[in-house]
């Protein structure tokens, strides 16, 4: 689902950036893009994470996943120099939008689309307590973050006639992906390394 999700994304938000020749719709079609990468890195992650034990892993596969939300994070902080880095270019060599409304109409119904993967996907990590659904979910969640915030800046442009604020948008997006994948790849690093339980879940646990 996560999967056919970020291709309907991709061509809807490609299509209203290309419409539009807005940055911030740029930035945003490429994080998409992101998302399915990420996707069918979760999906094989999570084939493997299910093998039973064996010989050489006594005790199973389910690390994988935690290699999945890691290259997931290290996707989101590359997707996001590259918004931050284009976004800088267009302020540098500003340029008019055009056709906004149908660009931004054809952006909020892939918002639709991925909120509604993001929060089935949060539903399913919590019932199986997968790390990989749970990143796929919250990378998801901040696509639509994302979109919200590119599209109030590019209606913004559309009322003021500011084109400034279509870069300056995309760039406060790009240090927001930044984020968002700094924290995936350290929570990831904490499982893979074994960080112990917190002191409180400790002494619970002794005391039971």
């Amino acid at each position: 689902m996560s999967i056919a999700a970020a291709v309907v994304t991709i061509i809807l938000k490609g299509g209203a950036a290309w419409l539009t020749g807005s940055v911030g719709l740029l930035s945003d079609a490429a994080e998409s893009l992101v998302n399915l990468v990420a996707a069918i890195v979760a999906f094989v992650a999570l084939k493997v994470s299910i093998k039973p034990a064996d010989d050489n892993h006594p005790y199973g596969h389910s690390k994988a996943e935690y290699f999945s939300s890691a290259t997931e994070g290290v996707l989101i902080f590359v997707a996001a120099l590259g918004i931050i880095a284009t976004a800088i270019n267009r302020m540098l060599h500003p340029q008019p939008l055009e056709r906004l409304g149908l660009g931004l109409g054809i952006s909020v119904l892939a918002t639709l689309v991925n909120l509604g993967v993001a929060v089935l996907l949060l539903r399913a990590s919590k019932k199986h307590r997968s790390i990989t659904l749970e990143a796929d979910a919250h990378h998801l969640m901040t696509d639509v973050i994302t979109t919200v915030g590119v599209l109030i800046g590019v209606g913004a442009v559309s009322i003021t006639h500011w084109v400034w604020l279509d870069p300056v948008v995309a760039l406060a997006v790009g240090l927001w992906i930044v984020k968002t994948g700094v924290t995936l790849v350290a929570r990831s690093l904490e499982g893979l390394i074994d960080t112990a339980v917190p002191k409180e879940q400790r002494e619970r646990l002794v005391a039971l």
